[in-house]
This record gives structure tokens, C-alpha cells and sequence, in this order.
């Protein structure tokens, strides 16, 4: 069957056709006979007794990430009725993505962070396969891996759980006196690259001069969609992402994307094999397909009328909130992750009665409850609001809050 997938169809036809009828009108393919009528989708959150957030702190994890569009849930959902090979599905997907982004090789992973923890095995393992099933390896082996002291996040936990030490540098001489033999890999947070001292250039050039792979975690740096393939042209041996955030595939998916004998090395380190150290970083069949449908709609989106949207959002709001006095609203764009515009809101606080603290938590505590973050790169002033994860028509509910909230405590 030549299938391909349909990324015009509307959020409103998975609603009326359910879930079945959603994969057959939306998986189109020359067999397809048109869409099944059934009933709608259950609430299965009001089943729990769960109340589902506004979303106007962007892709956060505690949230839950993105909402899939159509296209992506049909593929999950298509990718669920049938039995496949694993390894076959994996090289197949990865293949089809590798040429989407022009990239050497691609994998599906659990996440960006599932991404850091099977590339720092693979670059482990990738001369002695034997290794796989001997990592994390022991404190004796005395590799490591350089790092900027800038760059420092949780996630170093996923590079130090495959055994190795993490070396801290802070300029390219003491990056050039800290290669050693033990030196296995040089790795980064894209996110923090201007509050270190070296360049990527640099960062590369150096690794390049010594033979040492490198490992980018680029996770919510798309868009633009060109992140997905220019640090790799940049000369990054390694890059991960995170595919459940803006790129809206499933929460718990990622892409790496490398070099084909690191990304190899990496299969080696992950299911459906055992013995090794990412047995339990687990990528469905549903979810790799999935995570194609999302890379195939994310790079032949409108990004200039996606961007479009984001500022009239963030107009609604501002034309919302223009009568109350001292309230000031611009846009601003973080510089690195989470590169879309978002809502920066100034007021008097003592001439209004409320402050961003007090702003957040009655945001909060309404219903519906509207969730907002502080996102990094942003600074420190005023309060932000993301519109880019906001569904159609809840910008409206938000300004709305807004100003209620600044009137009621105004008075």
C-alpha cells in the first residue's frame, strides 16, 4: 500500500470521526474508501477527574509537552493495527527522516534526553560493540568528557549514567589542555551557548583537530526549522531534539542525528535489544511512525503564517488590555530555545494591587486554570505569556483573565 499522509484535514474531522475513522481519512492511501461516521472522542481527563489546563506557558514537560496535530495522531493511530520488525521499522523511519533533513542518519528516541543518554553510549561502544553490555562502565575506566562550566543542566545525569567523568572548561586553552586519551566525547546544551566563552566554531574546530565526537542537545530549538540540520552541517557529530515539544509528535519522543556509524552505535544501545544501558528507553512502533509524520508536517509548514498567528494572539491580547492604565504590552523572542514570539506584560504594580507572583498563581487558580512559566532567555522583567501552544480561540480567554484580574485588583 503507498501511503502518505494528509496534512490538510481538520482538528474538527478527528473530533467527528473518532478515532478509527480519523486513520482512514487521514492516512490517505489508494485503497482508502472515505471516512467512518462513529461517535466522538471520549473526555477521558473529566473521567479521571482531571481538569485540563490553558496552556500559556509553551511546550513544558509537567504539562505535557505539545497537543499532536491531526496528521500525527492518524499515523500514531495507523501505526497501532498491525505487527512489524522493530529493527526494520527503525532503520526504515530513521532513513526516511535522515532525507527529509538532509542529514548523514537519524534515529527515534525517547526524547532529547533519551537522545543524550544512548549518543554518549554509542560513542562509548561504537569501536568495541562488547561494551555495550558492560556500560555504565566502571569508575576505573577513567573516561570523561568535556564540557563548558556554563553549560550545566539535570540532564548531566544522562551522560554521567553511561560511567564517565564530566571535565569543566571554560576557555579554548583549557579546553585544548583538557584533551587527553581519556577524553571519550565533548558535549554541549545549544541552549546555554552564549554564556560561555568558546563558539560553536570553535567548539567543533577543536574536536575536529583531536578526533573526539561531539554531542549537541538542541531540544526545544526548532523552530527555526533550519536548526534541524545546520548544527549537524555545522560539523556536530551528534544532535538531539526533542520531538513532543514545538514539532508536536508524541510527549515522549526525540530525534538524533548524526553521523551514521555513531547513530548505528546508538540502535546497538537501546531496545528492542537487551544487555545494554537504554533496554528501558523503549520507542513504540506507533511512536516511530508518528514521530515521521511530525518531522514530514514540520518541514512543509507555512512557518511565516504560523508566525502570523502567534503575533495576532499576542495582539488580542494587547488590544484587550490597552484601557487599563500603566499596562504595557510587547513581544519578544527568546534568542535560542523556544524561538517564537511570546507576550511581555508590564503594570504598576502598586497602582494595580497585583503582583506577577500574585498574577500567576490567580491565573492558576481560575477555571480554567491557565499555566504560565517563566521561559529561559527572557529575562526578568515584566510577565510572560507563550501564545504558540495556546488552542484556537483561548488567546481570547486569556486576555480576558487578564484583564479582569488587573481591573478587580485595581478597585
Amino acid at each position: 500500500m503507498n501511503c502518505k499522509f494528509n496534512t490538510n484535514l481538520s482538528r474538527r474531522t478527528v473530533l467527528k470521526t473518532g478515532a478509527g475513522g480519523a486513520v482512514g481519512g487521514m492516512l490517505m492511501s489508494e485503497t482508502a474508501n472515505g471516512i467512518q461516521e462513529s461517535g466522538p472522542l471520549p473526555d477521558v481527563y473529566q473521567a479521571l477527574g482531571i481538569e485540563p489546563i490553558i496552556n500559556a506557558a509553551g511546550t513544558i514537560t509537567i504539562y505535557g509537552g505539545s497537543i499532536m496535530p491531526p496528521e500525527v495522531l492518524a499515523a500514531w493511530n495507523a501505526a497501532s493495527q498491525n505487527y512489524v520488525p522493530l529493527l526494520e521499522l527503525q532503520d526504515k523511519i530513521g532513513e526516511r527522516i535522515a532525507k527529509l533533513l538532509g542529514v548523514d542518519a537519524a534515529m527515534v528516541t525517547t526524547g532529547a534526553a533519551g537522545g543524550i543518554l544512548v549518543g554518549t553510549a554509542a560513542v562509548l561502544t561504537r569501536r568495541d560493540p562488547q561494551l555495550v553490555d558492560q556500560l555504565p562502565l566502571p569508575p576505573k575506566s577513567g573516561l570523561e568528557v568535556i564540557r563548558q562550566k556554563s553549560h550545566h543542566a539535570a540532564y548531566d545525569n544522562l551522560v554521567k549514567a553511561c560511567g564517565v567523568t564530566l571535565i569543566d572548561v571554560e576557555t579554548r586553552t583549557e579546553l585544548e589542555q583538557a584533551i587527553n586519551t581519556r577524553t571519550a566525547m565533548m558535549f554541549s546544551y545549544n541552549l546555554y551557548q552564549d554564556d560561555g566563552q568558546i563558539t560553536r566554531e570553535e567548539w567543533v574546530e577543536v574536536a575536529r583537530k583531536h578526533n573526539i565526537p561531539t554531542l549537541l542537545d538542541a531540544a526545544a530549538d526548532a523552530p527555526p526549522v533550519d536548526s534541524l540540520w545546520k548544527y549537524n552541517q555545522m560539523g556536530y557529530d551528534l544532535v538531539t531534539f526533542s520531538g513532543g515539544k514545538a514539532m508536536r509528535g508524541p510527549q515522549d519522543t526525540g530525534l538524533l542525528l548524526g553521523r551514521r556509524e555513531l547513530i548505528e552505535s546508538a540502535k546497538r544501545n537501546t531496545t528492542p535489544f537487551s544487555n545494554n544501558i537504554g533496554r528501558g528507553m523503549k520507542v513504540s512502533k506507533e511512536n516511530m511512525v508518528a514521530m515521521w509524520a511530525t518531522v514530514e508536517r514540520f518541514v512543509q509548514l507555512d512557518h511565516a503564517a504560523e508566525w502570523h498567528e502567534w503575533e495576532r494572539r499576542i495582539n488580542v491580547i494587547g488590544d484587550t488590555l490597552h484601557e487599563i492604565p500603566t499596562v504595557r504590552i510587547k513581544q519578544i523572542v527568546p534568542p535560542i530555545a523556544n524561538r517564537v514570539p511570546h507576550a511581555l506584560l508590564t503594570w504598576d504594580e502598586q497602582q494595580l494591587g497585583v503582583t506577577r507572583q500574585q498574577m500567576k498563581q490567580r491565573l492558576a487558580d481560575g477555571k480554567p486554570s491557565i499555566a504560565t512559566v517563566r521561559v529561559y532567555g527572557t529575562g526578568d522583567d515584566g510577565f510572560l505569556i507563550s501564545v504558540f501552544m495556546l488552542q484556537p480561540g483561548e488567546e481570547k480567554i486569556v486576555a480576558l483573565r487578564l484583564k479582569q484580574i488587573l481591573q478587580e485588583s485595581g478597585k
